[in-house]
């Protein structure tokens, strides 16, 4: 005997939905996954779950509201298995609708993906992590832009130097400058748990900073204060705040002390800032601007250290885009940087910065390791040190090294296009293509119109044997220096011999005084090696950063069998056994 009820000639669709119970089953099933999702987000809030539990969640529940309202379907009247044409179409479009559902997740999620940072090991947060925003300039003269951006830099730098906290670095705090983005998806895209930020008033030499942090979670303010002060008492407030912080995290300081403010004039700490902010705007014209912004805070103060370390970076950056004599930038950088060490003899920047210079242009491998070490033993989370002991690391061969190194600086610095490259090359050196590709495609996602960025990808296509790929990249490429190189070893590979010598000679044209190593790389691949070598000859006189590079860049392979390559690397002191000769112990941290 069957008890369900029967259906009856001329019911509608509705009449048989309720019949079946299929309404009832699906607001049952509604009601039931709204207080899930209720407790599920009560729960996520109180233990920072990540929000791909809440997404994923919801996948499952819209996914299986269909497969509840079939079943309700066909155990509602067993005695009727018989569906009508409306009826199917309605399951069919039920079906849909859940399969559209997932392919919108699905599609978002490799959207996050593909437009993210790569991944880390640190994949939730912990509490003693922190990203420092930019200040906002409540001052009536919106000049002091750079003052407010300045403090919010200190207090970074302030907060970098305890090693129990991870602090984002600057170049992503600041990517966010301007934005309309919350403060819970700061965090989440940073990967931190906590948020500093806060204003700057500056009025003559009156001063009001207001500083509060947030935990990301539930945008709580953990802490808050205004300061009250005038200019002269800028040092002790950022000291104060970076207290505070540390103390309301409740980090405990491991055999160190709280950090402090180097204290020097305020009027030659206010030239700094308003030089550092020139110096960021990378043009010909700011740069100089910087440097003369530079000596007059040293006129101030002639034994203010930063200013010297900073006023070395401004020159070599002149050199690097041709717009001071190599030899006049590079005495005038390494004056400046000695001076910087010689009043603080344990400034840790200006140690990583003359480790930079020693090896990037001196080719004094061991001396830049001594310096890079030292750097890294005052302060083992510096983001300059770590990025110099990478660098040396990449040159001296130290494949594993280097990657551990610049993965750390990408897990503490994920917006910045320039780690993400250099572990690009790093990866390339040590032979793993796929990662290689994958972190330069990674900086187009994060910067579609920042030049220098399809040249890489194409040199690695074209030396991986994808030469019709390589050039459909490098045609891309909207740096000129960067991808006539490149241009012309492409065509060579497609043997379009004419347009290769064309970009071969304009690139000689131009760039021949910042160009040399890669006007020696076309000529290696193209298979000339006595032009090779003379290029390479003339890169070590115009002092180019990418010699140092010799031993282990992939488009120099051609001339490894050659009887002048080692001999040409023993004169530079970058044989194999030279290298492999030279300790360099330093440890990535933890």
């Amino acid at each position: 005997m069957n008890d369900a009820p029967a259906e009856r000639e001329g019911d509608s669709t509705w009449a048989r939905l309720r019949r079946r119970k299929v309404v009832q089953w699906g607001i049952a099933y509604a009601a039931a996954a709204w207080v899930l999702l209720q407790v599920l987000e009560y729960f996520s809030a109180t233990f920072d779950w990540p929000r791909q539990i809440q997404q994923l969640t919801t996948v499952a529940l819209l996914i299986g509201l269909p497969v509840a309202l079939i079943l309700a379907w066909y155990h509602g009247d067993r005695a009727q298995q018989r569906i009508t044409t409306p009826e199917l179409g309605m399951l069919t479009l039920v079906l849909l609708l859940g399969g559209g559902v997932l392919w919108y997740f699905q599609r978002a999620s490799e959207t996050s993906t593909a437009t993210s940072p790569a991944p880390t090991a640190e994949t939730l947060p912990t509490d003693a992590s922190i990203a420092v925003l930019p200040f906002v300039n409540m001052s009536p003269d919106k000049d002091q832009e750079y003052f407010a951006d300045g403090i919010s830099e200190e207090l970074l730098n302030l907060l970098a130097q305890v090693p129990e906290l991870r602090v984002i670095a600057r170049t992503s705090s600041f990517s966010f400058k301007g934005k309309d983005v919350d403060i819970a998806e700061i965090a989440r895209r940073l990967n931190v748990a906590n948020v500093l930020e806060g204003s700057v008033r500056k009025s003559g030499d009156k001063l009001r900073i207001t500083a509060q942090l947030v935990r990301a979670s539930d945008s709580s303010h953990l802490w808050s204060q205004t300061y009250d002060r005038q200019m002269a008492d800028v040092f002790e407030v950022q000291d104060e705040i970076a207290a505070s912080v540390v103390s309301e995290l409740k980090i405990k300081l491991l055999g160190t002390a709280p950090p402090t403010s180097h204290v020097t004039d305020p009027q030659a700490y206010s030239l700094l800032l308003q030089a550092r902010a020139s110096f960021r705007q990378g043009t010909a014209e700011a740069v100089k601007r910087s440097i003369k912004q530079f000596d007059q805070a040293l006129a101030i103060d002639p034994g203010y250290a930063a200013a010297w370390a900073d006023l070395a970076n401004a020159y070599e950056l002149e050199i690097t885009n041709g717009w001071r004599p190599i030899e006049e930038g590079n005495r005038l950088a390494r004056q400046a940087i000695e001076r910087a060490l010689a009043l603080d003899p344990d400034y840790v920047a200006a140690h990583a910065f003359l480790g930079w210079i020693l090896i990037a242009h001196d080719l004094d491998y061991k001396a830049a390791v001594q310096h890079t070490e030292r750097a890294m033993a005052l302060e083992p989370t510096n983001p300059d040190a770590i990025d110099t002991a990478a660098y040396v690391a990449r040159r001296l061969g130290r494949h594993d090294l280097a990657i551990a190194l610049y993965e750390y600086l990408v897990a503490r610095d994920p917006l910045n296009y320039i780690h993400h490259s250099n572990l690009a090359y790093a990866y390339w050196y040590a032979g793993r293509i796929d990662d290689a590709l994958n972190e330069h495609r990674l900086i187009l996602a994060l910067n579609p119109d920042l030049p220098g960025t399809h040249a890489p990808i194409a040199e690695v296509l074209l030396l991986n044997g994808d030469a019709t790929a390589a050039l459909t990249e490098v045609e891309q490429e909207t740096d000129e220096q960067f991808r006539l190189p490149v241009l012309a070893m492409t065509y060579h590979s497609l043997g379009r011999t004419a347009d290769s010598d064309a970009a071969l000679a304009e690139l000689v044209r131009k760039y021949e005084g910042t160009s040399a190593f890669s006007i020696a790389m076309v000529l290696a691949y193209r298979g000339e090696a006595d032009r090779a070598f003379e290029w390479l000859d003339k890169a070590v006189r115009y002092h180019d950063t990418l010699v140092g590079t010799l031993a282990v860049y992939p488009s120099l392979a051609s001339l490894h069998s050659d009887p002048r390559w080692l001999p040409f690397l023993r004169k530079h002191g970058m044989a194999p056994e030279q290298l492999a000769a030279i300790k360099f112990e330093v440890k990535v941290p933890k």
